[in-house]
């Protein structure tokens, strides 16, 4: 059976930059913009989104009410989601993988919108064999059952997962269960930490 390898998302294979939305956001809302920056950063809102605690439409509620916006759902959405840029060598190093007919899958924390708009704008994100995303799963990175959804997807387990992630406690709860991990760092250091796994 061969070995897989699992990829983080943000950070890892797009960039994305909160200070895009938070300038977007607070044009029209009554909240001033290092508000929005605290609720986008750091408010229970986003991380029950991600979880799926919260659908699209009560985290927009919630949004709306922590910061005043003035604009349709479908307008924050977009100011919300439109924050990514992809990371061309990690682009080219999946797409190497999966040239040679390596499995690889998506496993992220996140949320419908950014999935809805990466998805749409980003033609790499349609060259993987499948997709773990928190909200779907209802639960986020490190938590135990979202790892188990990986393994129950992929259908493996320890060693045979290569798993990429630029947070040391997300690579942690993958080297507890005996996945082979690699803490992102640099295109470089992942390229050449690669080629010491077996694909």
């Amino acid at each position: 059976m061969s070995t897989v390898v699992a990829f983080d998302l943000g950070k890892v294979l797009v960039d994305f930059d909160y200070h895009i939305a938070v300038s977007r956001i607070a044009a029209r809302s009554t909240l001033r913009p290092d508000g929005i920056k605290t609720f986008l950063g750091q408010s229970h809102a986003i991380i029950d989104y991600e979880s799926g605690r919260l659908t699209r439409e009560e985290f927009y509620e919630q949004a709306r009410k922590a910061t005043g916006f003035r604009g349709t759902i479908e307008e924050f959405g977009g100011f919300f989601a439109d924050i990514f840029t992809e990371i061309p060598p990690m682009i080219e190093l999946h797409a190497g993988l999966h040239r040679r007919g390596v499995p690889t899958y998506i496993f992220s924390n996140t949320n419908d919108l950014a999935v809805e708009h990466i998805r749409r704008n980003f033609p790499f994100f349609r060259d993987f064999d499948g997709y773990i995303f928190s909200y779907e799963v209802g639960a986020m990175k490190p938590d135990a059952k979202i790892y188990e959804a990986l393994e129950k997807l992929v259908r493996r387990r320890g060693a045979d997962i290569v798993y990429l992630d630029d947070r040391p406690e997300n690579v942690a709860g993958g080297a507890a269960r005996g996945w082979q991990t690699i803490l992102h760092e640099t295109p470089e250091k992942t390229r050449a930490a690669l080629e010491n796994f077996r694909l």
